[in-house]
């Protein structure tokens, strides 16, 4: 006995442990009003690598584009930066040349890169709206005394998703300086005839070399930035899981407490009755089964179209019924049919269904027989 005791004990304290172990483990997706409240704060599943390479790429495709302008305006950019500095040379350096030089270089130099900045821009809009959405907030810019705790710095600096992050940013690195280093290799010869190669063509040919290469990384480049994408994503989902009695506890926040929510339609049906009752003096009948059900009919020819249940009830509610009727002297008719039938078909507050019109016409007309009748008398 005392065995079995002990096992029960233990088997107790076990399924007690576990609940404290369990409760709060995160194992359930977000919920739609979790995921605002993390969107409001900036956090959302964003891969900088994927915008990286897409940004890449459409430069690499506005090169291809307009490289023949480019080439002819980045030519003479630097004829212009070297016959202007062969100019200071041989003259007196005066604050306005100076000026003039540097202001014309630094216009010629925006009006050249303007469209490859443009072009980048809109494509860096474009793949963070595809990420993200379109949402606009500044909470994240909010002031934040947490944020300059350095206790908390410390904690975000020697976590795990940072030790990953730089595992992650190592071997992308590493991977990537591989390709590029096999494919430069590749090219080496080239790269050295053209420094023997008289400018400008040099320069054009540096610069074709640089291109194709960056054009061969890209496919890689983009592999990468998928998997980290997806990466973000699963991380993300993962980082605002939610436990079993967080999605309780939001879902009393937004419905209200289970218990209240109870005990105030009891408070309604409660209150329903008392106002139920308090019609039942002003019935002309109650329908009765006589047992197990009790229907209350008003009638009012001049305000009315037809009867209307005011109130009803099985059981000790029809009890109360009948004992109200009785007290104020309402008659009580006994009818199992058209009991069940006014119970069936009609609510408190509404008016009885044609097809027992006639069986309550009925009931009514003998009411008012009984009542002359007692009026004769």
């Amino acid at each position: 006995m005392d065995s079995l005791r002990t096992l029960r004990k233990l088997s107790f304290n076990l399924s007690e442990i576990d609940l404290q172990l369990f409760a709060e483990e995160k194992t359930e997706p977000a919920t739609p009003r979790r995921r605002r409240r993390v969107r409001q704060e900036g956090q959302v599943a964003r891969s900088a690598d994927l915008s990286s390479v897409v940004i890449i790429g459409v430069g690499l495709v506005s090169i291809l584009v307009l490289g023949g302008p480019l080439r002819e305006n980045i030519v003479s950019l630097t004829r212009y930066v070297l016959s202007s500095l062969y100019v200071v040379a041989k003259s007196d350096i005066t604050i306005d040349n100076a000026v003039g030089a540097q202001s014309a270089i630094i216009k010629f130099f925006l009006k050249m890169v303007a469209p490859f900045f443009l072009l980048a821009l809109v494509a860096a809009l474009a793949v963070n709206i595809y990420q993200v959405g379109f949402y606009i907030t500044f909470k994240p810019l909010a002031f934040n005394i947490n944020k300059l705790n350095p206790v908390n710095g410390l904690k975000r600096i020697f976590s795990l998703r940072s030790l990953v992050e730089l595992i992650k940013g190592l071997v992308k690195a590493i991977l990537v300086g591989y390709v590029v280093y096999r494919y430069i290799k590749a090219d080496y010869p080239t790269y050295l005839k053209a420094i023997l190669v008289p400018f400008p063509a040099n320069l054009l040919l540096i610069s074709k070399l640089i291109f194709f290469t960056l054009l061969k990384v890209l496919p890689f480049l983009i592999i990468l930035a998928i998997i980290d994408y997806r990466y973000q994503k699963w991380e993300f989902e993962r980082s605002i899981r939610m436990s079993k009695q967080e999605i309780k506890e939001e879902y009393k926040q937004v419905e209200g407490d289970p218990r209240i929510k109870a005990k105030i339609r009891e408070k309604q049906r409660e209150l329903a009755r008392r106002r139920m009752m308090q019609e039942v003096p002003k019935a002309q009948v109650v329908v009765t089964n006589p047992v197990m059900v009790a229907v209350a009919l008003r009638y009012e020819p001049e305000i009315m179209n037809a009867p209307v249940v005011v109130a009803k009830g099985e059981r000790l509610m029809a009890e109360r019924i009948k004992k109200i009727a009785e007290e104020h002297g309402v008659p009580i008719v006994e009818d199992r049919a058209l009991a069940w039938a006014l119970y069936k078909s009609a609510d408190v507050g509404d008016e009885i269904p044609p097809e027992l019109y006639k069986a309550v016409a009925e009931v009514l007309a003998f009411v008012y027989r009984l009542r002359e009748g007692r009026a004769a008398a």
